[in-house]
């Protein structure tokens, strides 16, 4: 195997982080000789990131090569039966003319023999997504469209009109509103129906497959078209009590347009639908609904289009299936799912309890090899960015190497070590250590409490907006626990945080912390903690629970738990698991951080976006004016084009030396070093 080109070290300098290659993504080839994945790499400006297509030898023998370049990028592989690569770009259509207009994400063929790649699809306001059927070769577009607009023409004349007259408004009739960082409406996804890809100089007939699709959502994007092309699969939301929602599973006749619900369950969420390879079943997830007494809980179903007969593959299973599919005779069905501080791959047969394939790291973008030889996944860990590798289809406890990508990194400031504490209920508390160069008994680092976010999830896998090698490379050793409230290790391991964020969650953290300051590497004298969302809230609990740590960032936080639920995006799904603020205040008052503000004595960095939906501006701003009429030593760092995470490289490189600037003022005892740019 060829060594992978490697990139060298670098985390000493945040902007030099910008610029490290990140992949993202995977497709593979009908006959399993192809491998693309997007890499994403700091434009020439240093403003942005572009993504390209590079190809992954999947028998790890050729050095990886790039397939496309152009400055818009290109993302989202798929490859047709043929061997076609489609693919999304906003890249201009050379054959336009001078009055066409900023290229919108259109849909490109790079043909199996090499070559130039050609438009295909196109629609005035953009292509959303695509989905290839495996055999026929028959496509479905997911594109947003105006309400009553019956092509594209009419969509774009709506647009116009409205644009021509000024008008912003959006009139909504349902919620939510927004999501995440953008707004909702007017326009709307549907999914269109084009059958066989367009011969190069023909157009092809667009036909919608979901015309009575409404705000907010729309027909969803996620869909799955059959091997066979004859049915379209899609997770379409459903309004539910109390302005909730929920999605069900629904099944389109293409050459009818014929819908039919396939599953409907009022107590869960059905999604991610993936097909079999006779186009018989489908495999998707279940997620039931939350309630002030219980968390949700996961679990993978079989379903028969014909009968509609529905089969619990996992039940029993005390971890949360995401992503499943079938394998390649369609007799059995691999999974991920998060295990002891891993996101793991397994595999089920019906009847027969689930079995872990992998040992360690993090898998996403599962691909299954036609013929069964192989599957193949992208796979990262605390000490390795996310990196393509081939995984045998049945064995167990597989630790892959990485196939020769153009991301590798050369080496890290640091080692990475697992921990384990014993939380106050007897229960143990798994945790991350990364220990920078150096670190001893002699020169002990200083400790960085690093929370997650979610809180549902856990610390498992590498992160280019949490990279804690960052820290290492300024000296710090950074701790990743997973407290309370974290996936991978049980049902009641999330019970015993929920509804009562304040509580076990807490408690965790500070025996994961006092487990971690024992060690002689450790120096216990000099310590900080932070977090983001979830994370955040967890900061600011800290700070109003406990004096021990030296300094607090808390970035896109909860603070007032009532403002923050009537705010958000999504508000149902807080309110579920809290309560009516209205009738059931008990969890608020107990558990929202404001309410004890003035037992802040910990100097705190502030971190929050404008553009945050899911943690809307107002979380920050009470946050930071709480702090500062207190006079409780802060700062406020505030990004007005940012949402919940800092997206951009510029803004990205602040935010890492803002927060070490912070650290080293109130860790380490030196003087504030404001950032040049700031």
């Amino acid at each position: 195997m060829p060594e992978s080109p490697q990139v060298p070290t670098p985390f000493a300098r945040p902007a030099d982080v910008m610029a490290v290659p990140r992949l993202g993504g995977l497709a593979l080839s009908p006959d399993g000789r192809r491998l693309v994945t997007s890499v994403a790499t700091l434009a020439p400006d240093k403003k942005t990131w572009r993504t390209a297509l590079w190809e992954i030898d999947p028998a790890g023998t050729a050095a990886a090569r790039q397939l496309t370049r152009s400055a818009p990028g290109e993302s989202a592989p798929v490859f047709a039966p043929d061997g076609t690569l489609l693919f999304t770009s906003a890249r201009p259509d050379p054959d336009a003319g001078k009055d066409a207009g900023e290229p919108k994400p259109a849909l490109w063929a790079l043909p199996a023999a090499g070559g130039e790649a050609r438009l295909v699809l196109a629609r005035r306001n953009g292509i959303g997504g695509v989905t290839v059927a495996a055999d026929s070769g028959d496509v479905v577009v997911v594109a947003s469209t105006t309400p009553g607009a019956a092509d594209d023409e009419a969509d774009a004349a709506r647009r116009d009109a409205r644009k021509d007259a000024g008008v912003t408004a959006i009139l909504h009739e349902s919620y939510p509103v927004r999501f995440w960082d953008h707004d909702l409406g007017p326009a709307v996804p549907h999914a269109f129906w084009v059958g066989r890809l367009p011969a190069e100089g023909t157009q092809p007939e667009w036909r919608d497959l979901t015309p009575d699709a409404l705000p907010p959502n729309g027909a969803g994007s996620d869909v799955a078209l059959s091997p066979d092309g004859r049915w379209l699969a899609r997770a379409e939301e459903v309004p539910a009590e109390r302005a909730s929602r929920r999605s069900r599973l629904v099944l389109t006749d293409t050459a009818s347009g014929e819908t039919r619900v396939l599953v409907d369950d009022p107590a869960a969420d059905v999604g991610s639908p993936a097909w079999s390879p006779d186009s018989t079943r489908l495999v998707c997830t279940r997620e039931s609904e939350t309630t002030q007494a219980e968390p949700p809980d996961y679990t993978a179903l079989v379903v028969d289009i014909a009968s509609g007969e529905v089969t619990d593959l996992t039940a029993g299973f005390d971890r949360w299936p995401s992503a499943p599919q079938f394998d390649a005779a369609g007799e059995s069905v691999y999974f991920l799912a998060d295990d002891d501080g891993r996101h793991a791959v397994f595999r089920v047969q019906p009847g027969q309890a689930p079995v872990r394939m992998t040992r360690d790291g993090a898998y996403s973008d599962l691909q299954v090899a036609r013929d069964g030889s192989a599957l193949y996944a992208l796979r990262s860990a605390f000490d390795h960015p996310a990196a393509p590798v081939r995984l045998d289809p049945v064995a167990t406890d597989q630790q892959p190497e990485p196939l020769p990508n153009p991301g590798t990194i050369a080496e890290l400031p640091g080692t990475l070590r697992e921990l384990r504490a014993t939380a106050a209920d007897g229960v143990q508390v798994q945790s991350w250590l990364v220990l920078p160069e150096g670190a001893s008994a002699d020169s002990p680092a200083p400790l960085l409490l690093w929370i997650h976010g979610g809180p549902l999830m856990s610390w498992n896998s590498w992160s280019w907006r949490w990279l804690p090698w960052v820290m290492a490379a300024q000296g710090y050793a950074v701790l990743l626990p997973n407290p309370a409230l974290s996936q991978g290790f049980g049902q009641d391991f999330v019970r015993r945080g929920w509804g009562s964020w304040g509580g076990a969650p807490y408690t965790d953290l500070m025996a994961a912390t006092d487990a971690a300051v024992e060690l002689p590497e450790i120096d216990g004298s000099r310590t900080a903690a932070m977090g983001g969302s979830f994370g955040g809230y967890m900061a600011n609990w800290v700070a109003t629970q406990t004096d021990r740590f030296d300094a607090i960032v808390t970035h896109a936080s909860l603070w007032h738990l009532d403002g923050f639920i009537g705010a958000t995006d999504a508000a149902f799904y807080w309110e579920k698991e809290f309560g009516d603020p209205l009738t059931s205040p008990e969890r608020y008052e107990q558990n929202s951080p404001h309410r004890y503000a003035d037992a802040i004595t910990t100097p705190v960095l502030v971190i929050h976006g404008d553009k945050d939906y899911r943690v809307p501006i107002g979380e920050g701003l009470r946050l930071w004016y709480d702090l500062q009429k207190r006079g409780v030593p802060s700062k406020f760092l505030y990004f007005p084009d940012e949402n919940h995470w800092v997206l951009t490289p510029g803004n990205a490189t602040v935010w890492y030396e803002t927060v070490l600037a912070f650290l080293a003022e109130h860790v380490q005892g030196r003087d504030w070093s404001r950032p040049e740019l700031l």
